[in-house]
């Protein structure tokens, strides 16, 4: 089995700025799930926490449709959809299609007008394979062209191991997805689009005169739990893709190829509270913080401030932040013009001697030259303190 586990790693948000080392440290192995591929991953800061199988494209079921609630959500933002809109149902979308005998369903019927906002539900919730067709279809004129959009956001998320075929998830031997993608794209929902990732945890949806219930059982035995999809084909096996949120810290779990309902669920819930006990996310600098006032020589001003530009956010095991110790390393002279965001310098943190977070120090203001004789005063100045700093 492969094993690949970051005991701490890191993730400027936005913009990632440093580079993950790891430490030695008490926190055990992730669990071993009797699954085919697995990830877990800390939304917050991007730190894998457990994996295994998770770059291999395998059957993702269901679990597609959440590419295809993802897209429209994208086109609702964009303005070019709205919830309100009247879809009408094409003979194709009809729930009583042939290749939709034995699967999840919403119930639309053809010629029916169903609104956007129900056939998101009936996607989300329901999994109905005729909602996402009714959606597609809206969206792109045809199926085909529609999995074009898919993949066009796939790749624009950096999900480059899958492919998307269709938009509900019925087997195709090109449609693959893999559990690192998975998870990719279920923290973009979650960030990007939160009021829609509110629909994930809505426990029922009824259209038609029909009550479903939404199969993401782990919801009503958790409450942390508040998101995101199940699958299950054949060739898929049983898979959930979950999210859930304890003391501050949102984790999602991707599991595919189980053998039964309850066993995604368990594998699930294990993955979790592992995740959950043994480990933190640390907010451990806000945007635009500010570690020195470093001297700069020729400028406008004599100090500069100087940080990290970003906000930054560890995972750590789980008690170990209060042992953090800070190294800031600067240039020996900082000289102007200095534009905000030049790199003058690194910070590194470590825990128990092992540096856990290195990035580059930055301006966190813009230096001007200063004037004529201000500059000749400064450059005086250098030499005599150069002259120290060799004697």
């Amino acid at each position: 089995m492969k094993k690949l586990f970051q005991l701490i790693s890191f993730v400027v948000v936005l913009v990632a700025v440093g580079s993950p080392a790891r430490a030695e440290t008490l926190v055990p192995s992730p669990p071993e799930l009797s699954a085919t591929a697995y990830f877990l991953v800390d939304v917050n800061s991007g730190a894998v926490l457990a994996e295994h199988n998770a770059d291999i494209p395998l059957p993702p079921a269901s679990l597609t449709k959440m590419m295809t609630a993802y897209v429209l959500a994208t086109e609702m933002e964009a303005g070019r959809v709205k919830p309100d809109d009247m879809v009408t149902v094409s003979e194709n979308a009809w729930s009583q299609n042939p290749i939709f005998a034995g699967s999840s369903l919403m119930w639309i019927e053809p010629g029916k007008d169903v609104s956007i906002s129900d056939l998101e539900r009936g996607i989300v919730i329901s999994s109905g394979n005729d909602a996402t067709v009714a959606v597609a279809e809206y969206l792109a004129g045809s199926e085909a062209v529609f999995a074009e959009m898919m993949n066009t956001q796939a790749e624009a998320l950096g999900m480059k191991d899958s492919y998307f075929v269709n938009s509900h998830g019925l087997p195709h031997p090109d449609h693959v997805v893999t559990a690192r993608d998975l998870a990719t794209l279920a923290t973009a929902m979650i960030k990007r689009f939160p009021e829609h990732y509110k629909i994930y945890r809505e426990p029922e949806f009824t259209y038609n005169g029909i009550r479903q219930y939404n199969r993401n059982t782990l919801m009503s035995e958790d409450p942390s739990v508040d998101g995101l999809k199940t699958g299950h084909t054949q060739e898929a096996g049983y898979c959930l893709v979950a999210s859930a949120e304890r003391r501050g810290m949102r984790l999602v779990s991707v599991v595919m190829g189980t053998k039964s309902t309850k066993a995604r669920k368990n594998e699930t819930r294990s993955l979790l509270n592992y995740g959950f006990r043994f480990f933190e996310t640390v907010d451990l600098y806000p945007a635009m913080h500010e570690l020195e006032q470093p001297r700069i020589w020729k400028g406008q001003q004599d100090y500069v401030p100087v940080g990290l530009m970003e906000a930054t956010v560890l995972t750590l095991p789980r008690g170990k932040a209060k042992d953090l110790e800070t190294s800031v390393e600067l240039q020996p002279q900082l000289v102007a013009p200095l534009a905000q965001g030049d790199p003058v310098g690194s910070v590194t943190l470590s825990i128990d001697g092992e540096a856990v977070f290195e990035a580059p120090v930055v301006a966190l203001e813009t230096v001007e030259p200063g004037g004529f004789f201000a500059r000749l005063w400064d450059t005086i100045l250098m030499w005599i303190t150069s002259l120290f700093a060799t004697s």
